[in-house]
């Protein structure tokens, strides 16, 4: 087969033509698309350094964040791909329809990012909080956009959805500063009611780490077949408190030995009053 060299040249004519037609377009889409992404970095940077400034909350501001830069990126990437000359209104179409699919297969983790916004906005607990959630007691070590990351006294990491996390109940244990460690010591009918509390009473004075305002408390708490049980109720600092709960049930239990009182096993019945 013979090739015309007529045809070569009219062929690399329309190439040529075509080439010088359409650079202009392909260069000023290059054009923004670079300037577009130092723009991005220099707005995202002013926004963040804005949002430091006024002392956001770090989560949120990273959240912001992301959240801005993305929607910069998909304006940026509308404009590149218009300017090329493709036609993006059936291209939003097919995204708005990805996004629906998307969004049904998906409602589980939309549930976990409408909670991690909840929690963010509303802020029932923050970064270093112990609180107790879903059966568990531990310190909020990071909240993430579906998930908040927590770690136990004995070191173990758990992850909670925050989907449910923001639908359930949270106690949070930090935010007022103080705890108060709610004990029980039991005795037997024999023992010195008065004698009994006023030794318990002195080993919570005796104790620095035990707050004298609110002022500990020590009385009845119930009645038991067997035994008188009393109510030892101390306060102390958020991280003084396990040191706190600890060294009251063991300075008691020395001091009553050495009055000669004995403790009585501690009976747990429905019927207790606080």
């Amino acid at each position: 087969m013979e090739v015309n060299p007529n045809q070569l040249t009219n062929y690399a004519s329309l190439l040529w033509n075509a080439v010088l037609d359409y650079s202009p377009k392909i260069i000023s889409a290059f054009v923004i698309l670079i300037v577009g992404i130092y723009a991005i970095r220099l707005i995202t940077r002013l926004i963040k350094k804005i949002m430091i400034k006024r002392e956001l909350d770090p989560t949120l501001t990273k959240f912001l964040a992301d959240i801005l830069i993305w929607a910069l990126r998909i304006l940026l990437f509308i404009a590149f791909i218009s300017k090329l000359g493709v036609e993006t209104s059936s291209f939003v179409a097919i995204l708005g329809a990805m996004g629906l699919a998307v969004g049904l297969s998906l409602q589980g983790s939309l549930s976990n990012f409408a909670g991690g916004m909840l929690i963010i906005l509303f802020k029932p607990f923050k970064v270093g909080d112990t609180i107790e959630a879903q059966g568990q007691i531990a310190t909020v070590l990071e909240i993430q956009i579906f998930v908040t990351k927590l770690v136990t006294a004995n070191n173990q990491t758990i992850f909670i959805p925050n989907g449910i996390l923001s639908n359930g109940t949270i106690i949070n244990y930090s935010t007022q500063g103080q705890r108060r460690a709610d004990l029980t010591i039991a005795i037997s009918y024999e023992t010195d009611i008065k004698k009994a509390k006023e030794i318990i009473a002195e080993v919570m004075r005796s104790n620095p780490k035990v707050l004298s305002n609110p002022a500990p408390e020590v009385g009845v708490k119930n009645l038991t077949d067997n035994a008188i049980q009393l109510a030892v109720r101390p306060w102390a600092k958020n991280e003084d408190f396990g040191a706190v709960f600890s060294e009251t049930l063991e300075n008691c239990k020395l001091a009553f030995d050495a009055a000669g009182i004995t403790i009585q096993p501690y009976v747990r019945e429905s019927s207790t009053q606080n």
